[in-house]
């Protein structure tokens, strides 16, 4: 397998860094490119060079022509499921945006389709793939600060979209939450198990249709528990896109903006009402090829075919953290605790 061919499908202005990602790799060949509005796939072409690809607005017959290894996902999110199971059926791999899904009906469907296709099928989940998040994972797996017990989560962003988002139901949930859910289990290696508590709400001054802000409490495995307070429509004070952490171990704690800004601290010297207290510094790891986001998420994708491993994102991992956004939808909409079920 020298040169693997794939197709895009999926050409807004989110396609570009895809696209300037997949043309970046020795072997990878872009042979089509879709979009429902075909004019917007031949601007795309043109502005990436791709000469000899084909561009249409029907992702089945892209397929049968094109005979591609590889379809990249980089549609809207109701229209996850459908290319996703198109794609199968045609026997090609799948990498796609988040969430994998819009339901967990769908989501199920689309797992159970490439275990029958044999197929690799992953979700992008970008912010996995930053130095910062790696070496943080690395710091609360050496035990530092002794077994986790308490996480806790803050994102706050005034995101002027316009377009598809501005409409969606749950937005900040289903298109945000996904990745700080996502990062969640990452950082602790922990799986949510309920619900225990959840509010959405639009609250004034909101450009959104739907509830933009939510407060969500999880129980993860090993007894630890996760909050999650967020917001798309907060101005001012701005967190990063990764969020603002802390971390509550047996015997210390972090916290971590999400960037370069890390701080942890252990007990020195027992004595007195509040124990002095010593700082931790975060290792130092090689994060080469695992740190540049969308890039590094597709390289990885593309090793795993050639190779025979499974990416990171697999979506029989990737469900657990979809599985995160609509338990707590549910607990939302219900007022009482949630089991997470896959």
């Amino acid at each position: 397998m020298d040169t693997l061919r794939a197709v895009l499908v999926g050409c807004g202005s989110m396609s570009r860094g895809w696209l300037k990602a997949i043309t970046a790799i020795e072997g990878l060949t872009l042979v089509g490119l879709v979009d429902i509005v075909e004019d917007v796939a031949r601007a795309r072409k043109d502005e990436f060079g791709l000469t000899h690809a084909y561009t249409g607005d029907d992702l089945a017959g892209m397929l049968a022509v094109t005979r591609p290894d590889i379809v990249f996902d980089v549609t809207v999110p109701e229209a996850h499921a459908p290319t996703t199971l198109t794609a199968l059926r045609h026997g090609c791999h799948v990498l796609g945006e988040k969430p994998m899904a819009t339901s967990m009906e769908d989501a199920r469907q689309m797992v159970a389709a490439a275990q029958r296709a044999g197929k690799l099928y992953a979700v992008m989940q970008n912010r996995r793939y930053t130095a910062p998040i790696r070496r943080v994972r690395e710091f609360l797996r050496s035990g530092a600060i002794g077994p986790l017990t308490t996480v806790n989560c803050d994102f706050y962003i005034g995101a002027h979209f316009g377009g598809f988002r501005d409409h969606m139901p749950h937005v900040l949930l289903v298109d945000m939450a996904i990745h700080t859910f996502d990062q969640a289990r990452f950082l602790t290696g922990l799986d949510a198990v309920r619900v225990a508590f959840c509010k959405e709400w639009n609250p004034r001054g909101s450009w959104y249709d739907r509830d933009a802000s939510a407060i969500a409490v999880f129980e993860m495995n090993d007894h630890v528990v996760f909050t999650y307070r967020g917001s798309w429509c907060a101005e001012g004070m701005n967190t990063s896109w990764e969020s603002d952490w802390r971390f509550v171990g047996a015997n210390g704690s972090a916290t971590w903006d999400g960037g370069s800004g890390f701080r942890a601290q252990t007990p020195g010297e027992p004595g007195g009402l509040i124990y002095k207290q010593r700082d931790l510094a975060l290792p130092e790891i090689d994060t080469a090829g695992l740190s540049e986001g969308h890039a590094s998420a597709i390289r990885q994708f593309v090793r795993c075919i050639r190779e025979g491993e499974i990416p990171e994102t697999v979506c029989t991992d990737n469900i657990k953290s979809l599985a995160m956004v609509f338990g707590a939808i549910e607990a939302a909409a219900s007022g009482r605790p949630v089991t997470i079920q896959i």
